[in-house]
């Protein structure tokens, strides 16, 4: 790519249409949706014209709280059309995530399914909104959230108070279509059209806000990345309402005219099937979901003949793992990918061609049209190659800015526009970047800093260890000691002692674990990332530390 695209959603979308027409967009495994592009771009216009008669104007907040469904995809081009901002909402949330984050990001219209794994979301909003069931669809009138009036229910069922999704394509006739090409020729590029809560280890998330300006050629550069053209086919079993799955997989494929596989949640047989059965060329995943995949016992009787790329991100990955994916899955052209939301979200990324050392040991370098470096976290002074110190990012892909939050903004964008990441990391003279950690991981031992990520690359090569993660936890005597999480492989049996005595026998003494505890899972957000701050605190209950953590605090 040679330059940025200065282009909306709604705009490219249409361009893609015209260009590709008769292509395949979106190919459903689990439910009859598979469409081409021009067919998409049809319906897209459609409920784009539905939520313009149900009264959505330019600017207006939309949630939309659904696993990987058509309509997530129908309603995030849909809202970029008519210059609304969709408000993607974590699958996970219950009653009190879901009412702060309507509460602050101002929404008028929440579009929902029936739920997901234990949690009603339909149950939930009638008991944020009980006088919802009495309430005329649209003209929702609730005190502790008074923006919102429109509820959208996908699904068969009828319920009191909202509209059915499939109202949309009737009500789409009251607009017509000079109407909605008025609205998608007003917008700018660089108006906000997307929010994403960050789901944040310390305080209330924030709502990132995104521009057409920074989604789009985020996507495009990532795609890039991958060598994307419109002859590849992305499996997308990652959360739509993450970065993951919205830029890296919905987006790297809107600009490339690539087919979107999406599967509804993560599950290793249907994601495998669907590799097999649409011919995917690519697929994308945390870790822990190529693991589930690698080790199901069903994984030899499927054929991956045409997968070559994808993306693993949001945790580093073992060298068995990715050696593994490569030679059992045809993934040569694997990349790794960095960034946090908001930088839309990715900052470095490999390329294609580069070594499977240099995907591990690594995050790649920089995308193009993004200034990355490794400062000081005190002086914010570039520190050499090779030296540890604060990932720090500006260019086309950094937000707008938190959501009704200057004072948050200001922190995490400085005056010269670099975003903060709060990620430890190197950069070796080639501008290949390490992340060692976040500056809050970091382990602070009897004045030693320690890296988290060091010991846990070392246990993954123990043979009975299946996935580790190294914390730090609170020491009246040293600050810190370190203590590993441990899940073991299968059948495997082995000592907390034997472990301590293994890195003790092949790391520097200070970095051997005080403690290591065996569990069978780790705590972990809806989108695959390991939450570290849970894990302390169940460390500092079951150990008995709360004295020294309130040392650590004073």
């Amino acid at each position: 790519m040679n330059e940025l695209m200065k282009i909306t959603i709604g705009d490219l979308l249409d361009q893609v249409a015209e260009k590709h027409p008769d292509h395949d967009a979106v190919l459903y495994t689990d439910r009859p949706f598979r469409k081409t592009y021009s067919e998409f771009r049809d319906l897209t216009n459609i409920v784009a014209k539905g939520f313009m008669s149900m009264g959505i104007k330019k600017g207006d907040h939309v949630a939309i709280w659904a696993t990987n469904y058509p309509e997530w995809l129908l309603t995030m081009f849909a809202t970029a059309k008519i210059g609304a901002v969709m408000v993607t909402v974590n699958t996970n949330y219950k009653i009190f995530e879901l009412e702060y984050l309507l509460r602050q990001s101002d929404s008028n219209t929440l579009v929902l399914i029936e739920g997901f794994k234990d949690c009603n979301y339909v149950d939930i909003i009638n008991q944020l909104c009980p006088d919802l069931k009495t309430s005329e669809p649209g003209k929702l009138n609730n005190h502790s959230l008074p923006f919102l009036k429109n509820v959208v229910y996908i699904g068969d069922k009828d319920h009191p108070g909202m509209f059915n999704w499939n109202e949309l394509y009737e009500m789409a006739s009251k607009v017509s279509d000079e109407e909605l090409g008025e609205r998608q020729a007003s917008l700018d590029i660089h108006d906000v059209i997307n929010m994403q809560y960050t789901s944040g280890t310390t305080g209330f998330p924030k709502g990132v806000m995104l521009t057409h300006y920074n989604v789009v050629n985020n996507g495009m550069c990532i795609g890039d990345c991958m060598n994307f053209t419109h002859e590849d086919k992305l499996c997308i079993p990652v959360p739509f309402f993450h970065c993951f799955g919205c830029v890296l997989g919905i987006m790297a494929c809107v600009t490339h005219g690539t087919t979107m596989v999406p599967v509804d949640y993560y599950q290793p047989l249907k994601v495998m099937q669907a590799i097999q059965d649409e011919g995917c060329t690519a697929v994308h995943g945390v870790p822990t979901m190529f693991i589930a995949m690698l080790e199901h016992p069903d994984f030899k009787k499927f054929k991956f003949s045409k997968l070559r790329t994808g993306i693993m991100a949001g945790s580093p990955c073992p060298v068995k793992v990715m050696q593994q994916v490569v030679d059992e899955m045809g993934m040569t052209e694997i990349t790794i990918a960095y960034g946090q939301t908001e930088a839309s979200p990715v900052c470095t990324q490999t390329r294609v061609h580069d070594s499977i050392e240099l995907r591990v040991a690594t995050v790649g370098s920089a995308l193009p049209f993004v200034e990355c470096k490794v400062v000081n976290p005190e002086t914010n002074e570039e520190v050499p190659h090779g030296v540890a110190g604060e990932f720090v990012a500006r260019g086309y892909n950094v937000m707008k800015g938190y959501y009704k939050m200057p004072e948050a903004t200001a922190q995490a964008i400085d005056s010269e526009g670099w975003l903060h990441t709060g990620d430890l990391a190197t950069m070796d003279e080639n501008g290949y970047f390490k992340i060692t950690g976040r500056i809050k991981d970091m382990i602070i031992r009897g004045g030693e800093n320690i890296y988290p990520k060091e010991i846990e690359e070392f246990l993954y090569t123990h043979p009975m260890v299946k996935d580790v993660q190294v914390i730090g936890v609170p020491s009246k005597e040293y600050g810190e000691e370190v203590m590993a999480c441990i899940i073991l492989r299968e059948g495997a049996d082995i000592s907390a002692e034997a472990i301590k005595e293994h890195v003790k026998g092949h790391m520097a003494r200070h970095k051997t674990p005080k403690y290591v505890k065996f569990m069978e899972a780790f705590p972990m957000t809806a989108s695959g990332k390991i939450q570290k701050y849970k894990l302390r605190e169940m460390a500092i209950e079951e150990l008995g530390l709360q004295d020294a953590a309130s040392i650590e605090t004073a």
